[in-house]
């Protein structure tokens, strides 16, 4: 499958992206793209990446920069998320977290580094000005205080607070959904769709992202951190889905946003509903 090949050759892009830090840190350079060598799903580049390849596969190539600027962010959110001062967790993607290698204070800069590194990255693509310029705009937005840093803020203000479930919704929208929306309305930038295809792409990422956010619930409850690759059991004083819901009622409400998904799915042009029917499928069939 080509969409199979373009995630490969990302993941190449990535392991081997030439980084040169001046200065006579002895670790830095390496504590700075560690997080990002130890894997991950890629789950957001491969979303902007699935609506390229399926609109207009010769502009890939222009596509992997953006593709790693929203990789970088994320990453740079989950090394922050790990810190003692918030979710206090020990591995992350199968390794120790950054802060376990080393310390808090490389671990906080790491992650300042690689988000303000991001938005460097979108300066080099090989873009228009105007739609390198939308798209600072928008993952700046989604990414920071429009979305996922007030999510985080009022995810972690709420602790041992039980919220109504439409506060909850609030609270992940902004923590979780925001940033996948903006993957794919990324990708309709790189490829110059219309308003309202950016629009329905933005919409349907945000189904997706709270998608994302109750099956990341169910497994903090149900998995091991072996099985995750994470920290687990780790929400009990958060307000979660499964702590509002219970285990089964957040099981329905995971099965409530697949159906939905699967129809809005439809509406799609058929190459991207085949990129997107690939990337999620094993989301889709596991039994959590």
């Amino acid at each position: 499958m080509d969409y199979e090949k373009v995630l490969k050759d990302f993941e190449e892009f990535l392991q081997n992206y030439p980084l040169d830090f001046e200065g006579f840190h002895p670790y830095f350079q390496k504590a700075f793209w560690e997080m990002l060598l130890n894997g991950g799903k890629r789950f957001r580049p491969a979303l902007l990446l699935a609506v390229v390849e399926s609109y207009a596969p010769v502009l890939l190539k222009n596509a992997f920069l953006p593709a790693l600027a929203l990789e970088c962010l994320h990453t740079y959110s989950l090394i922050h998320d790990d810190l003692p001062c918030m979710d206090n967790a020990d591995l992350r993607r199968g390794h120790p977290t950054l802060h376990k290698t080393y310390d808090i204070t490389t671990a906080t800069l790491v992650g300042d580094g690689l988000n303000t590194f991001s938005f460097y990255l979108l300066t080099q693509a090989r873009l228009s000005p105007e739609n390198k310029l939308k798209m600072i705009e928008v993952l700046s937005t989604n990414g920071g205080v429009g979305g996922m840093i007030i999510g985080q803020a009022m995810d972690c203000y709420f602790e041992n607070q039980k919220l109504p479930l439409e506060k909850l919704y609030l609270i992940h929208l902004n923590k979780t959904a925001k940033l996948i929306a903006t993957s794919l309305y990324m990708g309709g930038l790189v490829v110059n769709l219309d308003q309202k295809s950016l629009h329905n792409l933005y919409n349907f990422g945000i189904t997706l992202g709270i998608f994302f956010q109750v099956r990341d619930d169910i497994i903090d409850c149900v998995h091991t951190q072996e099985e995750a690759g994470k920290t687990t059991q780790n929400d009990s004083y958060k307000n979660s889905y499964v702590n509002l819901l219970g285990l089964d009622g957040a099981r329905d409400e995971l099965k409530r946003l697949k159906e939905t998904l699967l129809q809005e799915m439809e509406k799609f042009p058929e190459k991207l509903q085949q990129n997107l029917q690939w990337l999620l499928k094993k989301y889709f069939k596991d039994e959590i």
